[in-house]
């Protein structure tokens, strides 16, 4: 059975070890996972950032129980080349999954597919198993466990003795974090418990702690207050209990009470009352951190929700274990007294720079005076002329699983993609030279880069797509006709870091059409780029809106906001002239991007692709450094 379960390897990032910890923490967190999971499916290499790793001095300390050798940086598969670490891939595969995230939810997806047993290893995924799913440009919560606090502790153990002796604006970020009013499954219910506890007083009956449950230390316990009810429902599904609060009635007057007047449920882990991925991300990240604090004396009094964190996830079950295995050595932190409210509300001013874009969005009007503004400045929406207009596959001449068809898709729907992609192709064909690397962002299922590496047998074509099972279709799809020129790699885009001569992305939506551009301009390569969801742009870390400088010296983040949302109103059944006021309000909106990469010595056009009917979102912008 084993022989016929393709090998994957995994490639781990390595820096430098210090005390404990292994560098970068991406690595230490890859490697405590494997220990929590007990997992040994995948065979592990570690690629040194310096010239000079001693073999035996990286690997003799690391794990007990794990095989790892060392490969160099040009010794990767091409694939991996092309990827930040850490990744995985099938040996001789050309399918790669890059980043923290995406790689620790295959870890735990492959463990739970191997031993089906180990239940509460694919719990760590959380709720409908989307923990750490979200993209970390996008999500806030998955860039400051993947990439902020991570990078936050690296540079503290780094830094000067002035600066190890402040904390770092992302622990403190995650300390406030701790400190919100939690929301899980079944809130409405787990809150109206908590109600029912607090009338009861300290002596009414509640589920017992996990020690409890594991007949440990219970008379010393029962000398002590019972636990709270976060505590109780955290513990007992740690330890497949059930929770016996949730048995009896619950009184009238609980049961009426307002749902504004329920007490808000408090922290137990990082994302709320259950042990997830996030915990296991952040754990290796705040022991370095609290070591190195130790031994410097740095002052922790205003990090107590932290430090009670770091000591609640000790009495996780196998979480000692694993630290063991990975001689990581937990220590016992003090209980720190809590900080009055009123001093961590000025302790928490950590700057957020996207709280006052964020408060200036929600706006009520209409485009017109925003165009007004512009109009008056000289500036209207310009579309130049389609460089093909009438140039179309012979679709009826190609294999199926070329076609977009091949899929749940409607006959209306599959000939509209059909012309979308004649779209595209027409202009890469026009644009791409034998040897090309073609890459295709947000890929999805593949409709573009399928056709591209099916009709340009002479260019390479990368497939970079988030979601697991629409990289998968697709690599299904190009199996199925034998393409040889084709790379799927699953991965947020700030993971991909290959060279290359072509970015396309159909229907990039919001933000992510900027991020393709900022790809493609970054590798000095041309774009052909159909925007999609403009409603859905707004400041982030990464962009600031408008962007160009002919828009920024007109309009205000607000008025921006204002083209954007309207530049969704193109839907074909709303009448005519408001779908022309959203078509003009995409064309400024996509004018404004255009203007930022000439800014950036690009020559852009703006087409709208044939026929405007393919698409409500019909835009096409295509892009050439000079």
């Amino acid at each position: 059975m084993k022989d016929s379960v393709p090998e994957e390897h995994l490639y781990l990032g390595f820096s430098h070890q210090y005390g404990d910890g292994i560098f970068p923490l991406h690595t230490s967190i890859s490697l405590f996972l494997l220990s929590y999971c007990d997992c040994k499916l995948f065979k592990i290499f570690l690629v040194p950032t310096g010239e000079n790793a001693d073999d035996q001095l990286v690997t003799k300390n690391l794990l007990h129980d794990l095989e790892v050798s060392l490969i160099s940086r040009h010794q990767l598969p091409l694939v991996v080349q092309s990827c930040c670490l850490p990744a995985v891939v099938v040996k001789d595969g050309k399918f790669c999954r890059a980043g923290l995230s995406v790689v620790l939810r295959h870890i735990i997806q492959k463990t739970y597919e191997a031993d089906p047993s180990k239940k509460d290893v694919l719990e760590l995924l959380g709720f409908k198993k989307t923990c750490l799913k979200a993209c970390a440009e996008v999500s806030r919560w998955t860039r400051l466990c993947e990439i902020s606090i991570p990078l936050a502790v690296e540079r503290f153990l780094t830094g000067s003795a002035e600066q190890c002796q402040s904390v770092p604006p992302d622990i403190l970020e995650l300390e406030r974090k701790l400190g919100e009013p939690v929301r899980v499954h079944n809130d409405d219910k787990i809150r109206r418990q908590k109600l029912q506890q607090q009338k009861a007083g300290a002596k009414a009956a509640l589920p017992v702690l996990a020690k409890e449950a594991a007949g440990e230390k219970t008379v010393e316990m029962r000398e002590h207050p019972l636990p709270s009810l976060e505590l109780s429902i955290a513990f007992s599904k740690l330890l497949v209990q059930e929770v016996s609060a949730t048995v009896n009635r619950e009184p009238p007057d609980i049961r009426k009470t307002k749902t504004s007047d329920l007490p808000p449920l408090d922290h137990v882990f990082a994302e709320g009352l259950y042990f997830t991925l996030a915990d296991i991300v952040l754990l290796p990240c705040i022991h370095q951190f609290l070591v190195f604090s130790k031994k410097q004396g740095t002052n922790l009094l205003n990090l107590p929700l932290i430090s009670s964190w770091y000591r609640r996830v000790q009495e996780v079950p196998r979480v000692k274990k694993a630290a063991d295995k990975c001689n990581m050595q937990l220590f016992q932190l003090p209980e720190l007294q809590s900080t009055p409210e009123e001093q961590l509300q000025n302790f928490f001013l950590v700057p957020n720079e996207l709280e006052e874009e964020h408060e200036d969005s929600h706006f009520i009007g209409g485009p017109r005076p925003t165009m007004t503004k512009l109009m008056e400045s000289g500036i209207e929406a310009k579309f130049s002329p389609h460089p093909c207009p009438n140039w179309t596959l012979d679709w009826n001449g190609l294999p199926a699983a070329v076609s977009p068809g091949e899929g749940k898709m409607s006959r209306d729907r599959a000939l509209r993609k059909q012309q979308q992609l004649n779209n595209l192709v027409a202009v890469v064909k026009k644009l791409a030279k034998p040897g090309d690397v073609i890459v295709d962002f947000c890929s999805g299922g593949g409709h573009v880069g399928i056709v591209l590496a099916h009709m340009m047998p002479s260019c390479q074509v990368v497939l970079i797509e988030n979601k697991e099972l629409s990289l998968i279709r697709a690599k299904d799809r190009s199996d199925e006709l034998g393409l040889n020129n084709i790379w799927f790699i699953q991965a947020n885009l700030d993971y991909f870091n290959g060279t290359f001569n072509i970015g396309v992305a159909l229907h990039a939506c919001g933000v992510a059409t900027d991020m393709v551009i900022e790809h493609c301009i970054k590798a000095q390569a041309a774009f052909v780029i159909c925007p999609c969801c403009y409603g859905f742009i707004q400041n982030t870390v990464k962009f600031t809106y408008p962007q160009s400088h002919q828009f920024k010296a007109i309009l205000s983040y607000k008025e921006h906001m204002i083209l954007c949302r309207f530049a969704d109103q193109t839907a074909v059944q709303l009448p005519p002239e408001r779908r022309l006021i959203g078509k003009q309000c995409m064309g400024l909106v996509d004018l404004d991007r255009a203007w930022a990469a000439e800014g950036r010595n690009y020559s852009v056009q703006v087409i709208s692709m044939e026929p405007e009917s393919c698409s409500p979102k019909n835009n096409m912008l295509v892009g050439t450094p000079t």
